[in-house]
């Protein structure tokens, strides 16, 4: 996701840089996980869902999910996996979205 420090908010200019290239490179693509990394606040991470959602929402067609499990580089705790399950239709709250970005989204990847 870029990393954002998340306590700048969403509408920080770094962000919007982010969303910058991703518009001008319609060639990337982007993975919303690992809130645990990004958090300031921890699980139900909270304070990350709206730049996860923001790019599921913004970029539909090239955002993918998944998780970094079994979580190696963790300084500290690994964090609870289920959690990060439950933050999915946090990100993306449709159907239809969950879809692309659970299925559609890395089958076309992996097929390109």
């Amino acid at each position: 996701m870029g990393t954002p420090d998340v306590k700048k908010g969403v509408d920080h200019p770094e962000n919007h840089r982010f969303h910058r290239l991703m518009e001008d490179h319609r060639n990337f693509w982007v993975k919303v996980t690992c809130p645990e990394r990004m958090s300031v606040a921890g699980p139900p991470y909270d304070d990350v869902v709206p730049f996860a959602r923001a790019l599921v929402e913004r970029f539909p067609e090239r955002v993918i999910w998944g998780t970094d499990w079994p979580h190696p580089n963790m300084k500290k705790a690994a964090p609870d996996d289920g959690a990060l399950v439950d933050y999915i239709p946090r990100i993306a709250p449709t159907a239809a979205a969950q879809q692309a970005l659970l299925v559609d989204n890395p089958m076309r990847l992996y097929w390109s």
